[in-house]
Order: structure tokens, then C-alpha cells, then sequence
């Protein structure tokens, strides 16, 4: 029976029995402005819901096709702009990878560095904002100062904080200065102390604990069936995690744990972030240890010798014919690419970030997809909201960490 239709139809001599349409977005804080949920509700119980995206119209798949591959960097950051440095990585070794650029293991590690900061950042943001949605604000305020000096960090090394369009095909685009590796210092001494005091806020609080813990569950088979991936497939008991599965970018020289939950629902989710940003700590403190151990001339290694794809030092445009060419070469999109077709994923804050990245040879991508993990996960709202109460549909959304920016790409 469609949505349109408010009448239930109950056995002969019953007393006739109405539901409500309910749109719960998409001009609703919760969704951003640009996803809708229409609602059927029995009370105020959910008995049907169907999801529609499609308000933002960014085509950027569209748009990659026409750009040479430094330029589609910027498209990546608008994808999950919660942790846009892991879409920029990401895009940078799909590229890469197709290129058969080697990296150096210091610029490896230096992007661990960058995509750990990026995961914890994308974790206390989800799960701060679903302590907010049960009714719990100071968690949210407290951790936010943390999420600044991650973004600190960044504006040391690129510049920029949210759409950081960070590093570069090969590399970084600059070495990391005293000023990052000291505000990396304050973090990892500092946050684990904050983390700990949000956890005691949350995990065993009772309201929290009601509010979330048999809310927008799912099993591991319903899971894997959807495409979930991340930590809404770990916490629904399965241990897919692409940097184990799949290394790359020298994840496989670091030692850590993958967290589990069992039910999948809200309550699993939040733990299973929790855990998580303890183990990115742990691979910070070793990444940062590693690079810490580069001595000479190696410390001062922040991207691979491609001068076709690097951009060249800006006095040495000035100074130098060869630099300008590929300067001009570079900026113009005139470097062709070579011909193949590659998939590449790479861990994202809130599961696997695919690039399906097909090239016919010419100066930009014949064909480019990218594998939005919030854009699957989104597909079972309505099985996971079915039978349960209105005010659970947001916590349930935003404990999947559903990002408007992955929706419509």
C-alpha cells in the first residue's frame, strides 16, 4: 500500500484505523536540507518510510570528466567533508596507483598521520552529535575543541581546515613544519584524557542507554547484503576493515585492533566509534614515532620524483625552464595519462571510499565513480526505522553518520 493512502483497512466491525504522512526532512536539521524521509506513522510509530535523495545536483562524477586528475581533488573534500583529508588520500592513490607511482615511506606515514587525525575527527563529530540527539549537549561542546586543534593541524600543513584539498598526487604539497608536529603532540597527550571523560558522559547512562540500545539495529547477513562497510558493518559483528583487508599506504608496518559490536544497532555503533578512535591514537603515536626515526636527508622526503604530475617549487618556475614546463603543463591539464581501468579503496571515517577510475588516455578520466559509503547505508533507513518510535528515526540517522555530501555525487 502506498504512502498516499492514510487509511488502514481493519477486520469487519473494527473501528477504522488512520495513519499519518509525515515528512521528516528535507528541510529538517537532522537532514541537512537535502535528504527527505516521508514517514508513515501509526501514532507516533513508524509503520512505513521511503527515503528520496537528490536535492544537492553536483554531478561531480560529471565534472571529473572534464577536469585533468589534479584538478578533481576539490570534488573529493565535498564527499564526507566531516574527514575530507581520507577522500583527498584516497583520490591521490587511486591515481597513483594507476600511474605506478612509488611512495616514499615517509610520505606514507605522513598521510597515516593525516587520515587518523581525519577518522577521529569524523568519529567524535558522529558521535557527539548523537549524544545531542538523545538530549546530552555538553559532550558535544567539550570535544569540539578537539576537532579544532585537528583542524589546526591541517591549516599548518595546507592552509585549509574543512575542504583542505590536502597533499597532492605524490605526496604533500609542503613538509610538515615544528608548529603541526607540536600541535600533534598537545593532541596525543591531551585528547586521550577528554575521550575517556566522554565516555564515562555516555556509555553507561542510563538515559543514553534507552535511548539507543535496540534502536536501528541490523545483523551482520542484512548488513553485508546492503553494502555496509566501516563501523556500521563492524558493529554489526563483521571485522571488514579496508586497511587490514587491503592495505595501502604502509598500513600493514602498524599495529591495531579492529572493534566489533554484536546487535548493529545505535548503541553497538557509538562503542564501536569509541573503540576506534582509541586504535587511530595508537597508530598515531607509531606513525609519529616513524617518522620521528628518518634521519638526513630522508626527514626532509615529503612526495615521490614525478615531475609530471608534481607541481615544482614556485622559485624554481621562476628560475628554471624545465619547472615551467611542467608547471604550465601540469596546471593546463595538457600531462595525457595513461590508458587502464582501476579500482582503489581506502578506509573512510565512515567506511570503504572506492575510486573506480577508468582512462582512455587522454588528459582526464574517461569514467569516474566514486563509491559514497553514506549512499548505500542510506538504502536501509527504511528497513532500520520500521516499528520504531519517531524520535528514534533521527538518532538512528545520525548514529549511521549519514553525510548529505556522499548522497548526490
Amino acid at each position: 500500500m502506498s504512502l498516499a493512502e492514510l487509511h488502514v483497512k481493519l477486520p469487519e466491525g473494527s473501528i477504522e484505523k488512520q495513519t499519518t504522512t509525515l515528512n521528516l526532512g528535507p528541510t529538517h536539521p537532522a537532514t541537512h536540507g537535502v535528504f527527505q524521509n516521508i514517514l508513515e506513522l501509526d501514532g507516533e510509530r513508524i509503520v512505513n518510510a521511503e527515503q528520496t535523495v537528490g536535492y544537492i545536483h553536483r554531478a561531480f562524477e560529471k565534472i571529473a570528466e572534464h577536469r585533468p586528475l589534479y584538478q578533481i581533488t576539490p570534488l573529493t573534500d565535498r564527499l564526507n567533508y566531516c574527514s575530507s583529508p581520507i577522500n583527498n588520500m584516497g583520490w591521490h592513490t587511486t591515481c597513483e596507483k594507476l600511474l605506478g607511482i612509488k611512495i616514499p615511506k615517509r610520505v606514507d606515514y605522513l598521510r597515516v598521520i593525516i587520515m587518523e587525525l581525519a577518522r577521529i575527527s569524523d568519529h567524535l563529530i558522529c558521535n557527539s552529535v548523537v549524544g545531542v540527539d538523545t538530549g546530552a549537549f555538553t559532550g558535544f561542546l567539550y570535544v569540539m575543541q578537539y576537532r579544532e586543534l585537528i583542524y589546526e593541524i591541517y591549516e599548518e600543513i595546507c592552509g585549509s581546515r574543512l575542504t583542505t584539498s590536502i597533499g597532492r598526487i605524490g605526496g604533500f604539497e609542503r613538509n610538515f613544519n615544528d608548529i603541526a608536529f607540536r600541535k600533534l603532540e598537545k593532541f596525543l597527550k591531551e585528547y586521550p584524557d577528554v575521550l575517556r571523560e566522554f565516555e564515562k558522559l555516555f556509555s553507561r547512562n542510563r538515559i543514553f542507554m534507552d535511548r539507543t540500545q535496540g534502536v536501528g539495529g541490523i545483523s551482520g547477513d542484512r548488513a553485508l547484503n546492503y553494502g555496509f562497510t566501516g563501523p556500521n558493518l563492524r558493529a554489526a559483528g563483521i571485522d571488514y576493515d579496508v586497511r587490514v583487508h587491503s592495505p595501502y599506504s604502509s598500513y600493514e608496518d602498524f599495529t591495531f585492533e579492529i572493534p566489533v559490536g554484536k546487535t548493529g544497532d545505535c548503541y553497538d555503533r557509538f562503542l564501536v566509534r569509541n573503540q576506534e578512535m582509541w586504535q587511530s591514537l595508537s597508530i598515531l603515536e607509531q606513525a609519529y614515532k616513524k617518522v620521528q626515526e628518518f634521519k638526513g636527508t630522508d626527514a626532509d622526503v615529503f612526495h615521490a620524483d614525478v615531475p609530471e604530475y608534481y607541481l615544482p617549487e614556485k622559485k624554481d618556475v621562476y628560475t628554471k625552464m624545465e619547472a615551467l614546463i611542467y608547471h604550465f603543463k601540469i596546471i593546463m591539464g595538457e600531462t595525457e595519462i595513461p590508458a587502464g581501468e582501476v579500482y582503489h579503496s581506502v578506509e573512510g571515517g565512515n567506511g570503504e571510499l572506492g575510486f573506480y577510475l577508468i582512462s582512455d588516455g587522454g588528459r582526464s578520466p574517461y569514467r569516474l565513480h566514486f563509491r559514497r559509503p553514506c549512499f548505500i547505508y542510506y538504502q536501509a533507513y527504511s528497513e532500520l526505522t520500521k516499528g520504531s518510535m519517531l524520535s528514534d528515526a533521527i538518532i538512528t540517522m545520525s548514529s549511521l553518520n549519514l553525510i548529505a555530501g556522499e548522497m548526490d555525487a
